[in-house]
């Protein structure tokens, strides 16, 4: 049985994965992303302050957050006490996992290949995240898969952006993630609100495959 998260996930399409060096840049473009129009928002925990956003966040109606880079179990269990909805690894780690689903959480372990994404679905992966996406072979590597895995949700991220994000979805991913000119931490520095905003429009104007 597919998580209930999964409609939100797929009609979202793009999820901005917001990866900043100080936690006002990451407060700043989420409530920029958040009046473009989006819902959905992974915020990794490389971003310093990112259980307290997510805390913050979590409690906003209309708005679905997760964590991102989740390195191990004990931030998993700091994310989920936070309200993140789903989790996101770079890897398989089955742990994270179980503590994803007994929360009640979607887990979204990262994967390149075949038996990577076996061992993410074997050990209850909700979604795979398909990572490093661009360098694994792009919407090509994501058609190879999902050829071998037909009943898996794929969410490629690495090097995807709103140009290229329409190949990946045709390809079979469910839906994306995106962070690079989504979330250009320069721009956010300098105040380029109209800039991030574009992106975000641009992005949000994707169709599904």
């Amino acid at each position: 049985m597919s998580h209930p998260l999964l409609p939100v996930l797929r009609r979202a399409r793009v999820v901005p994965v917001i990866r900043t060096s100080t936690a006002a840049h990451a407060i700043t473009a989420c409530a920029w992303l958040r009046e473009a129009g989006f819902t959905v928002l992974e915020l990794t925990l490389t971003t310093p302050d990112a259980v307290a956003i997510i805390r913050e966040l979590a409690g906003e109606p209309g708005l679905t957050v997760g964590a991102g880079t989740v390195p191990d179990a004990a931030a998993a269990e700091a994310c989920l006490t936070a309200g993140a909805r789903f989790l996101v690894t770079p890897w398989v780690d089955p742990e994270v996992i179980r503590l994803a689903r007994a929360a009640g959480a979607a887990a979204m372990p990262g994967a390149m290949t075949p038996t990577e994404i076996r061992a993410a679905l074997a050990a209850g992966a909700d979604v795979v995240k398909i990572f490093p996406a661009s360098s694994a072979g792009g919407p090509g590597h994501v058609k190879a898969v999902r050829a071998v895995f037909p009943q898996a949700v794929f969410c490629p991220t690495g090097g995807v952006d709103a140009g290229n994000a329409p190949a990946y979805l045709a390809a079979g991913a469910a839906f994306v993630g995106i962070g690079g000119k989504l979330v250009d931490e320069a721009r956010i520095a300098a105040g380029d609100k109209p800039a991030i905003m574009r992106a975000a429009h641009e992005a949000l104007g994707i169709e599904q495959a």
